[in-house]
């Protein structure tokens, strides 16, 4: 039966690109099984199946399909993406309007390149799922996966529809509350919900907010809203500490009033939670290594993941690729590269999170110094990390001071309506 299997697998392999996807219910034996078709999941099935090895991805859903994301890449997410696949971008961003609860308005303009590319999500996971396909990856869509069991060679993926799938190592990109997140054991320091409409753009808003982003510090520590404009689109969201479900909903209400936007036709409206790792939480266990959300990596302040998806997914492919070839030992490679790279990161942003909950009056007026602008500039443009931007003198005099109490809006001021 094993040299069946086999022989079957490798037939399904040697034949991937004249096989349509969705037609793949059968494929019983793989090197490596990805669940989660995100970009942590197809960036991972990429560096796999570069790697030569026979890979699967288990989606849920099908591509393309809506995803509640911001949409923002900086740029060490072009990086990664870009030599791969024309980004499918619907604004390019050269401007950033701060407000403090929709008051004191400034705008800084980038100079040189660009700072942010916003793309819609279901666009740019399309162009991760064919990259991937194209790679040799095999992607079956509408599969729920149910469990995940481990023996001493294998790993088996159990699906809802009562077929399950075998592979020598699994990574896990199905989001925070996913099941291999459980499996693997992950735990969280920090959660946060989000909420989200993706409005109808009118011409007047098109060339209104063309090429600019509106960045809001929220009324609640460590809350934030935010404009991003994609062509036909304006995506308006916020963004606080979940447990704060009904001031979050006040926040968007409230911020959608002061843009001048309540009543727009509204495309989508959603809410997801972000969920970012405690600093020692697991990132395998046995032949299963998550990445991405599933492993809780993004950044704390900004909440910015998906650089984080498409590095992880990377480093998680390799290893997993060297694994199925050699010894699961390889598997140790991953948790190194994000404790070597992007743990510090994380770490770095916790610590302008706590600045910005304790002294968002001063993070705003460092957006209109030269200093602070060009960090944050860098930080957009992928030039500069935040273990990086927390060296920097001044900065690290400010993530020390002493926690301060937040000051109200003057009496009677009027919010601004950029």
């Amino acid at each position: 039966m094993r040299t069946i299997v086999q022989t079957m697998c490798t037939a399904v392999h040697s034949d991937r690109r004249h096989i349509g996807v969705d037609r793949l219910p059968h494929v019983i034996d793989c090197d490596v099984a990805v669940i989660g078709g995100g970009p942590a999941g197809l960036a991972s099935a990429y560096a796999a199946a570069s790697a030569g090895v026979r890979v699967v991805v288990l989606e849920r859903a099908e591509h393309p399909r809506y995803k509640t994301c911001g949409g923002g890449l900086i740029g060490t997410s072009l990086r990664i993406a870009a030599p791969h696949f024309a980004v499918p971008a619907r604004d390019t961003i050269s401007a950033i309007t701060f407000t403090d609860r929709g008051l004191r308005a400034f705008t800084r303009h980038a100079t040189g390149r660009p700072l942010l590319t916003l793309v819609r999500r279901d666009d740019f996971d399309h162009a991760w799922y064919r990259t991937a396909v194209e790679a040799g990856a095999m992607v079956r869509q509408n599969a729920q996966v149910r469990g995940i069991e481990e023996d001493a060679d294998r790993v088996r993926v159990m699906l809802a529809d009562g077929s399950a799938l075998t592979a020598a190592v699994v990574i896990g990109a199905d989001g925070s509350a996913g099941i291999s997140s459980r499996h693997v054991g992950v735990t969280f320091e920090q959660q946060d919900l989000g909420l989200e409409v993706e409005l109808v753009a009118t011409e007047a808003d098109r060339a209104h907010w063309r090429g600019r982003v509106q960045l809001d510090w929220g009324p609640v520590p460590g809350s934030y809203g935010w404009v991003f404009p994609k062509d036909d689109e304006l995506t308006v969201g916020v963004i606080m500490a979940k447990g704060k479900g009904p001031e979050t909903k006040e926040y968007l209400t409230r911020f959608l009033d002061q843009l001048g936007l309540t009543g727009r036709e509204v495309r989508h409206d959603s809410g997801h939670l972000t969920r970012c790792r405690r600093p020692d939480s697991p990132l395998r266990a046995g032949r299963v290594i998550v990445a991405g959300d599933a492993a809780g990596l993004l950044e704390p302040w900004t909440r910015e993941g998906i650089s984080y998806a498409l590095r992880s997914g990377t480093w998680a492919g390799v290893s997993a690729a060297r694994a199925a070839k050699e010894s699961p030992v390889a598997l140790d490679d991953y948790p190194a590269a994000v404790t070597e790279h992007l743990v510090p990161e994380m770490l770095a942003g916790r610590r302008l999170l706590r600045m910005f909950s304790e002294h968002p009056h001063l993070v705003h007026a460092a957006m209109g110094t030269p200093l602070g602008w060009r960090a944050f500039e860098s930080f957009c443009r992928g030039e500069l990390s935040m273990a990086n931007v927390v060296r920097r003198t001044p900065i690290r005099m400010a993530v020390s001071m002493p926690s301060r109490t937040r000051p109200d809006p003057p009496a009677g001021h009027q919010p601004n309506r950029t």
